[in-house]
């Protein structure tokens, strides 16, 4: 799927509160197989050092305006996969 310079791209945020570093890393990374879907972290915003709190502050998802269903049900199934093993999803307040 090529992507013209005017499509405009969808993006959010979420946070796993205490979700590992690496498993944030392999979240990443599984989004990024879907075609379309580009993906990032974000860095930890407290300045209040807590051993059991993520390094990772949360993640951010993008993709096209057009995006399909299919792509966002996969994306979905992904999110749900490690929301399921750890704890649940949660919209980040940027």
């Amino acid at each position: 799927m090529m992507q013209t310079a005017q499509e405009k791209q969808l993006r959010y945020q979420i946070q796993c509160p205490g979700l590992p570093l690496a498993v944030y890393r392999e979240v990443a990374a599984h989004l990024r197989q879907v075609e379309g879907v580009e993906t990032g972290l974000i860095s930890q915003q407290s300045q209040q050092f807590n051993y059991g709190d993520s390094q990772i502050g949360g993640l951010w998802i993008e993709y096209p305006e057009g995006f399909d269903s299919a792509g966002r049900q996969q994306v979905d199934r992904i999110l749900a996969y490690y929301g399921d093993r750890f704890s649940p999803w949660e919209p980040l307040n940027s």
